[in-house]
């Protein structure tokens, strides 16, 4: 595995497309004036529970296995989780959901992630977002998105085993199946639901092969039990399932 989790290496100028210089690039990123303005301002106030922290507070790149087969697409950085930490998922409630998730479906090394130093790895799955930046109220703007989207195009094109994918959310749902079509896939709409599975046909003999849909992990759909941890568990073992 490349730097297994992606803590941030250096870089050099010529590394735009490799995982290094696309980290980088994420990293740097300024595109958006209101995300910089909100992720730079959270940072400095912090939340009273993380005032020793020293918050990560620029975009957040992906995570994982560079070799994976299985993709996790979520929507964006929390403000005091990954805005804090630098890792996808990481140090809030919504990454204790998800890393369970994985760590039960054998994705994972561990069912919690706490902060980029903490020997979590993923074996074979990669986790990313639609977003980069956290977005005031946990939404970012489809011109937000739209800056973001190569970025995640690179990722895709760089996953060259990637067989299945897993939006979390309607709105990463959503931009996966907006970037499938622009990379060629015949895609008729979709409708999101938990547990849809959608077959997919590559436009050439290597690409993704399938598109799982499941609630995201958020407080609000947990404490709610709109989501529980089981009903999770059923979408990853369904992944691992289709993994050949």
């Amino acid at each position: 595995m490349l730097s297994e989790n992606f803590v941030e290496p250096n870089f050099s100028a010529d590394q735009n497309n490799s995982w290094p210089g696309l980290q980088h690039e994420i990293i740097t990123c300024r595109a958006c004036p209101r995300l910089v303005t909100w992720r730079e301002q959270v940072a400095r106030e912090k939340r009273r529970a993380y005032r020793d922290w020293d918050y990560w507070g620029k975009p957040v790149p992906g995570f994982g296995d560079p070799a994976a087969r299985l993709l996790v697409v979520g929507l964006a950085p929390g403000a005091h989780g990954s805005n804090r930490t630098g890792r996808p998922f990481t140090g809030d409630s919504s990454g204790d959901t998800l890393y369970t998730a994985l760590h039960r479906a054998g994705f994972a090394s561990q069912p919690i992630s706490r902060h980029r130093e903490d020997g979590l790895t993923l074996t074979d799955a990669f986790i990313t977002a639609v977003a980069r930046c956290a977005p005031p109220g946990n939404r970012p703007t489809p011109d937000e998105m739209a800056n973001c989207r190569p970025f995640l195009e690179r990722e895709w094109t760089l996953l060259a085993q990637g067989q299945v994918i897993v939006a979390l959310g309607q709105i990463a749902f959503d931009g996966c199946c907006r970037l499938l079509r622009e990379q060629g896939y015949a895609l008729p709409r979709l409708k999101f639901g938990h547990g849809r599975r959608y077959p997919l046909e590559p436009p050439e003999s290597a690409g993704f092969k399938h598109l799982l849909a499941a609630y995201h992990p958020s407080r609000q759909n947990t404490q709610t039990g709109r989501l529980t941890q089981a009903m999770l568990d059923e979408v990853f073992a369904l992944a691992r399932s289709l993994l050949v």
